[in-house]
């Protein structure tokens, strides 16, 4: 028989054990849930807390204002001006074709932008904000402001544009900015300044622009936002100021600078203009130049390959990186080695036949010229190559070497502005290093005898005949060379000078240098360079040159029969006033034949313009037109000659 009891009893007894077992099993969950939140509540909290925040807020860098950059008068060469960017994330964009079709009729994008645009994200990646459209007008930006919420990945942004208002004025001297590379990059890396440029995309790239580049960019700043899911920011939660860069105030006066410039008109050449008590650079020329606005955004090809594949290299800073010959401008210099280390004394006679004979070889003047017995002065005054031919191997390759070095021949200057060369200062030192076999390691007497004239194996910057100009006006005190003049704070206009003292001075006696600046001073009165400086309302001291490209091999000269290219370099080196300098200048002009009726007028207008800039009378008119005194600094002899 069926025991109901019992089996209720034993129903009972499961029920009380399955509610046991579910009540351990929801324990035993609750438990696990609990260790779960313990560990993602405390244990993973800053973790988390830092992953929740990262969807939830938004830090976006805030790059600075760059510093400007005027000239000693305020005037501006350097400048920023806020502009609207279109920018796209190519990874939130999706099909960029598409992109660009149904963003077309909202804010014109061109053909040349959009493969612009293509290059950029196959070098960046997908994740990079890239720049679609630089320079949308307020039309542009409030429309499609309108639009925005059709384009996902594409933001309307404002930033800072650089603008050179000078455009091809100084251009060398400035330089440019250009969108921030992969060796751009790798080099910010390598300093560890990457973090500096969050939010930047230009960086120096040549000139002033690049030399400065610490200074004018500043510090960047940063915006903490809070976003939605999809990104779009709901409010500003912290904001950190970007610090401005400095401004830099330039030792160039732009008026002095504009004059220099159209003093050459459409021929070759450089020109340094430095005031030699305190090393400011006034004029800095290249020509041609080029206008750096066309690199900001990146050139387009076709102005890139007009500036690359000219024939008159405009890219070339001529002043500091083209090396030449310096012809007869060497000779004040090779004078006063000549004195100052006992070799002769400047009232010694010595007879100029026309020629100078050594080693059974005949070194000639310009046309053969003779000017007959003279003493230093007069040698100075004419240009008589015979004289100096005679110097050359008196004083010795060596100690013309020691003794040039010191006025910046040969060597780097210093001067604040990339890719300055150091030329050829020529010693037996140097030939030794500079040739592979031991014959052409020799040093032979004759070669020292066209060094004498600037000849030879010399090879220096126009930068570095004006600085030797300047300590020779400044009687050998060196003031280092410097296109900034000062650092200025943005915020204090505080300035802090580049250069405050004298780098070196040349031990040079009185006598000595009397000896030369009279001689050049008279250079100006009654020869090479007379008829330039015909009139003039001030005294001046220079020296006139003509340098050749290549060897006659004892032919006459004839310009007319060689290639505009080949022909003689015209040079010019002064300082005026001769008592008391204001102002020391040294000028090539390429190709352009004799110093005196070429280079020498240019310096003229210079001058006036720098020296008589406070009066209100006209400077008398220059007579473009030869000296009296024949120039012969470009004398058709073998520049290296062995015997």
């Amino acid at each position: 028989m069926f025991d109901f009891k019992k089996y209720d009893q034993q129903q009972k007894n499961n029920f009380v054990l399955r509610v046991i077992v579910a009540a351990l099993f929801a324990l035993c969950c609750f438990v696990l849930l609990s260790l779960r939140f313990w560990v993602l509540q405390v244990e993973r909290y800053e973790g988390l807390s830092a992953r929740a925040d990262s969807n939830r807020l938004a830090v976006v860098p805030i790059a600075p204002r760059r510093g400007e950059i005027v000239d000693r008068n305020g005037e501006v060469l350097a400048r920023n001006y806020l502009s609207y960017t279109l920018e796209v994330v190519p990874a939130h964009a999706g099909n960029i074709d598409e992109l660009f079709d149904a963003l077309t009729p909202v804010v014109f994008i061109s053909a040349s932008e959009q493969r612009r645009f293509r290059r950029r994200m196959a070098e960046s990646g997908k994740y990079a904000s890239l720049v679609l459209r630089n320079n949308l007008n307020e039309t542009e930006a409030a429309f499609f402001s309108a639009n925005a919420l059709r384009f996902a990945g594409v933001q309307l942004r404002a930033r800072w544009v650089r603008e050179y208002p000078q455009g091809k004025s100084a251009g060398h001297v400035v330089g440019y900015v250009g969108r921030i590379s992969e060796a751009d990059l790798a080099m910010l890396e390598e300093r560890g300044e990457t973090g500096s440029y969050r939010g930047t995309d230009v960086i120096g790239k040549k000139g002033i622009e690049k030399t400065y580049e610490t200074a004018l960019h500043g510090r960047p700043g940063l915006e903490e936002l809070e976003v939605t899911s999809r990104g779009k920011p709901v409010r500003v939660l912290r904001r950190v100021d970007p610090t401005p860069g400095s401004n830099l105030v330039l030792s160039l006066d732009m008026g002095l600078q504009r004059i220099a410039e159209e003093a050459f008109k459409d021929l070759r050449g450089a020109l340094v203009a430095i005031e030699p008590a305190t090393g400011d650079v006034l004029a800095f020329v290249s020509q041609p130049s080029f206008d750096p606005n066309l690199f900001i955004d990146g050139i387009d090809v076709e102005s890139w390959r007009l500036l690359n594949e000219s024939p008159d290299h405009p890219l070339i800073n001529r002043p500091v990186y083209g090396t030449y010959p310096i012809g007869s401008t060497y000779k004040p210099f090779v004078a006063l080695a000549a004195l100052e280390l006992n070799k002769r004394r400047a009232t010694d006679l010595i007879s100029d036949p026309g020629y100078f004979e050594f080693g059974g070889q005949r070194f000639r003047n310009s046309g053969s010229t003779a000017f007959g017995t003279l003493d230093m002065h007069r040698a100075l005054v004419v240009s008589s190559d015979t004289y100096f031919y005679s110097l050359g191997p008196e004083i010795g390759v060596n100690n013309l070497h020691d003794f040039m070095k010191p006025f910046g021949f040969g060597q780097l200057t210093g001067i604040d502005i990339e890719g300055e060369r150091r030329g050829v200062l020529p010693s037996t030192e140097w030939k030794r290093n500079a040739y592979k076999t031991r014959e052409q390691q020799r040093w032979y007497a004759g070669e020292t005898i066209s060094i004498a004239v600037g000849q030879g194996y010399n090879a220096f910057t126009l930068m570095q005949l004006a600085q030797a100009t300047a300590v020779l006006a400044n009687d050998g005190v060196y003031m280092k060379p410097h296109l900034v003049r000062a650092i200025k704070n943005p915020r204090t206009d505080e300035q802090t000078l580049t250069v405050a003292s004298a780098e070196h001075k040349i031990p040079l006696k009185k006598e000595n240098l009397q000896v030369v600046k009279r001689a050049l001073a008279e250079v100006t009165v009654s020869g090479t360079a007379a008829g330039a400086f015909s009139g003039a309302q001030y005294t001046t001291a220079g020296k006139t040159g003509t340098a050749q490209i290549y060897s006659l091999r004892g032919a006459n000269y004839q310009s007319s029969s060689i290639d505009e290219r080949l022909r003689d370099h015209s040079l010019f080196m002064a300082f005026a006033p001769v008592s008391d300098p204001k102002i020391a200048i040294a000028v090539i002009v390429e190709n352009a034949g004799w110093g005196g009726s070429v280079a020498a007028p240019i310096v003229r207008k210079v001058f006036d313009a720098w020296l008589l800039r406070d009066k209100k009378t006209v400077p008398a008119p220059v007579r473009q037109t030869n000296a009296t005194v024949p120039d012969t600094t470009g004398s058709p002899v073998t520049s290296r000659v062995t015997p």
